[in-house]
């Protein structure tokens, strides 16, 4: 992927996640706060997400995006944040790890992101169905 092509991308991606916001701004009443996740916590996930599925192209884009919808309407960003810590340090070893390791929160912010993330894999990122007539073809010699 050229520059031109990533820069493409990138405002593809800067405008689906300002779009809501630009177009909540233009209605009178203020619809209750669904989230609140910080759009540079969405474009990173994302661009995060896309790099684990494979790099940055519009397929990926799309489900990264309904990844981090899915994932910013199951938890609090705090929640998420701190989840993300926990789990990134978990291993460190010695004293400084159990900083990370211990707290109660710990292993119940670790867990809710492990089932949210299984969440967002089941519903943004289907598996491949084979239609039964193609199983059919390929069992022929």
């Amino acid at each position: 992927m050229n520059k031109q092509q990533q820069r493409a991308l990138l405002l593809s991606l800067v405008g689906l996640v300002a779009l809501p916001v630009a177009a909540a701004k233009k209605t009178t009443p203020a619809p209750a706060v669904v989230n609140d996740f910080p759009t540079q916590a969405r474009m990173e996930y994302v661009l995060q997400c896309m790099d684990d599925h494979g790099g940055q192209n519009l397929n990926n884009l799309y489900h990264c995006v309904c990844a981090v919808d899915t994932l910013a309407a199951a938890m609090k960003y705090d929640d998420y944040n701190q989840a993300l810590i926990f789990t990134q340090a978990f291993n460190m070893g010695g004293d400084r790890g159990a900083e990370f390791r211990d707290p109660p929160q710990s292993a119940r912010l670790r867990e809710r992101l492990k089932e949210v993330q299984a969440k967002t894999d089941e519903s943004c990122f289907p598996a491949v169905k084979t239609h039964p007539s193609d199983v059919s073809a390929q069992q022929k010699p």
